[in-house]
């Protein structure tokens, strides 16, 4: 089964910027859809980001929640078998432990990669 292995976390102060990566083990290319999780402190696990492995006509190929849209942005490279989130502008409340996984997710769960935003 394809193994995800999240990086790229860390301490940032409010407006900062960080990059995640999400490297899997084998091909991620037959998924449709790959995502970007998050789970802040006491709170459930939430998509925040998924992007389609092509370009669709019949929804949109990338998807975002609402509390980050206009600062984050998800990409995918099919032959590197990667997913990345670019997270701009950060918030407080993004803080906590970022995962990715397919959407629905029904690969085994990484690590995660800890963000913490703070002053």
């Amino acid at each position: 089964q394809v193994q995800l292995v999240e990086s790229g976390g860390g301490l940032v102060q409010p407006g900062g910027s960080l990059r995640l990566s999400c490297t899997a083990s084998g091909s991620i290319f037959s998924i449709d859809d790959m995502g970007w999780y998050r789970q802040g402190p006491g709170k459930q696990r939430e998509l925040v980001a998924r992007i389609a492995s092509r370009t669709m006509t019949s929804r949109s190929t990338m998807y975002y929640t609402d509390s980050v849209k206009g600062r984050f942005t998800i990409s995918r490279d099919n032959t590197k078998n990667t997913v990345n989130l670019q997270m701009n502008s950060l918030k407080l409340e993004d803080t906590g432990v970022y995962y990715c996984n397919s959407d629905p997710p029904y690969l085994a769960w990484g690590q995660g990669t800890q963000v913490t935003v703070s002053s």
